[in-house]
């Protein structure tokens, strides 16, 4: 008996997991693995794909205690004889823009989903087009009109095929600009931190009534992974965020603030990076805050009126702009003894005047708090 081998292999965007697909002379399975940095957060997802052989009667628990991939029983197959072989070069994986989930096509036909929210439970979820009733090996992939993550598979290959053809930066880039330009003024510089690679992400510096400003634009073409798991039906408004990072001139000088604002560039990979996401009140450790802080939060809210304007949304969806502001260590662990704990720390440096614009003032935990 032969062992399962690969026919097809692609890692995501961020080589964070890898999809592939394996076949033996029994069944075809389509996988996401986690890269080695990732193997005890995350366990392996799998999705059945064929049997090779005839499906049989009863589960097929011989292969489970062999550890082998099962062949899926007659109950749930829409095929009952054995299918044929899965040619490779009919094979195309297309990861989903969050770089968590893929899709498996063959010869142009939806073959498998795989959801990228899949990957933050304990139980599988995974969806086959050979599948008609749903079992703990996978679920029925149906059509379009009857499983959401049919229609997204396909609203995904449309997603990278308008990225290849190039139309779609431009656009984007022109309307954050001219929303930045209309609450600071015209952009007076622009950083490229998309580290050459896909997504074209970059930061706008402005100078505005006293205070230089730091915007980021491109973080919101992604939507972050976590998201979909944790607000399920909410997640649209949830998963798509710029950055923003404001220092009063009279604080730092437009070098030391530039150094300062570099933060955001490491911040704005960080959901892809480690498969997170980033929202209101959660605090990043940074060697780039300024002296006497260990890092920044993240808010929406202590942007106050002035710091809290609409974005341009991105395929119909709601876009957040989360200011970091500077945080002391003190600061940083009252976030993160509970569970609300940001939101705690965002009420209070509001409560002591605290806003967007970064300024000198005084630590507003202490210790033992």
């Amino acid at each position: 008996m032969t062992e399962p081998y690969q026919i097809a292999e692609v890692t995501n965007q961020q080589q964070t997991l890898i999809a592939l697909v394996e076949q033996d002379e029994r069944t075809a399975y389509f996988y996401i693995w986690p890269a080695e940095a990732f193997r005890s957060q995350f366990a392996v997802r799998g999705c059945w794909l064929r049997n090779l052989l005839p499906a049989p009667a009863q589960e097929d628990m011989a292969a489970m205690e062999q550890g082998r991939a099962p062949l899926l029983s007659a109950e749930f197959c829409r095929t009952l004889q054995a299918e044929p072989m899965l040619d490779p070069a009919g094979l195309q994986i297309i990861w989903e823009p969050s770089d968590d989930g893929a899709a498996l096509w063959y010869q142009g036909q939806l073959l498998a989903v795989i959801p990228g929210w899949s990957l933050y439970q304990e139980k599988q979820v995974s969806y086959s087009a050979g599948c008609i009733k749903a079992n703990r090996l996978t679920a029925p992939l149906g059509s379009a009109s009857t499983n959401q993550h049919y229609a997204r598979a396909q609203q995904h290959r449309q997603f990278w095929r308008d990225w290849q053809e190039g139309q779609r930066w431009e656009p984007f880039q022109q309307k954050m600009l001219a929303c930045y330009s209309e609450q600071f003024g015209e952009s007076m510089k622009y950083y490229a931190i998309d580290r050459g690679s896909w997504p074209p992400m970059a930061i706008s510096q402005h100078y505005h009534e006293g205070s230089w400003y730091f915007l980021t634009l491109g973080m919101s073409i992604r939507p972050m992974p976590w998201v979909d798991h944790l607000y399920e039906d909410l997640a649209p408004q949830y998963r798509r965020t710029e950055l923003a990072l404001a220092i009063d001139a009279e604080v730092m000088t437009e070098d030391n603030a530039v150094q300062m604002a570099s933060a955001l560039a490491g911040f704005a990979h960080l959901p892809w990076d480690r498969l997170s996401w980033l929202g209101e009140g959660h605090t990043l450790s940074s060697s780039m805050a300024p002296v006497g802080f260990e890092g920044f939060i993240l808010s929406g809210a202590l942007g106050r009126e002035a710091g809290q304007f609409p974005l341009p949304s991105f395929d119909g969806e709601k876009v957040n702009l989360l200011w970091a502001a500077p945080v002391t260590q003190l600061e940083r662990e009252f976030a993160q003894a509970e569970e609300n704990g940001g939101y705690q720390l965002v009420a209070r440096l509001l409560q002591y005047g605290a806003g967007h614009i970064f300024r000198a003032r005084q630590q507003v935990v202490e210790a033992g708090e």
